[in-house]
């Protein structure tokens, strides 16, 4: 009987810890896994992350991930980036995002609070150019517009997987 007790539950523990993994959200699965490779993925629009995040603390966690610069390219329209970076990412009105020039530097971080924030308020942060390209006029925040650093962060997976810069500066 005692060895009987012990199977049931040693059996209850285990669904017990596969319920657990079961009700385990998207989200806090994702922001587990992207940890390890970069800033974890927290579900908040990007102004918050931007907010909250230290200077230089923001890192992308879907670097070199194929299938996320897919979705990214697809987000890349759906936020209206093409309107001013063009479909491909070559320039526009706006500068191309596919050459070696970063205006503002090529890190993760910066990427981030500069699509969040805008080129103004990037600046007013702290930031300089690093770089001169012809810009018709500043990048305006799109923070307010882009859902989740999630988005975000697949978006600028995109940017940098069409990116034919120097090598060197690809991932910052």
């Amino acid at each position: 009987m005692r060895r009987f007790a012990g199977v049931v539950a040693s059996s209850l523990a285990l669904i017990g810890t596969g319920f657990g993994l079961m009700a385990a959200s998207p989200a806090a699965a994702a922001a587990t896994h992207s940890s390890a490779k970069g800033s974890p993925i927290t579900g908040k629009p990007p102004l918050q992350v931007v907010a909250t995040a230290p200077k230089g603390s923001l890192h992308n966690p879907y670097n070199g991930n194929a299938a996320m610069a897919k979705a990214g390219h697809k987000l890349f329209f759906q936020y209206g980036c093409n309107g001013c970076h063009g479909g491909n990412g070559g320039g526009g009105m706006c500068p191309p995002l596919t050459n070696g020039v970063w205006i503002y530097g090529g890190s993760d971080d910066t990427l981030f609070r500069l699509v969040s924030l805008g080129s103004t308020k990037l600046v007013a942060a702290g930031y300089e150019r690093q770089a001169l390209e012809d810009v018709v006029g500043p990048m305006p925040s799109m923070g307010p517009l882009i859902k989740s650093d999630g988005d975000l962060w697949k978006i600028i997976t995109w940017v940098r997987s069409v990116y034919n810069g120097p090598p060197a500066h690809k991932y910052k």
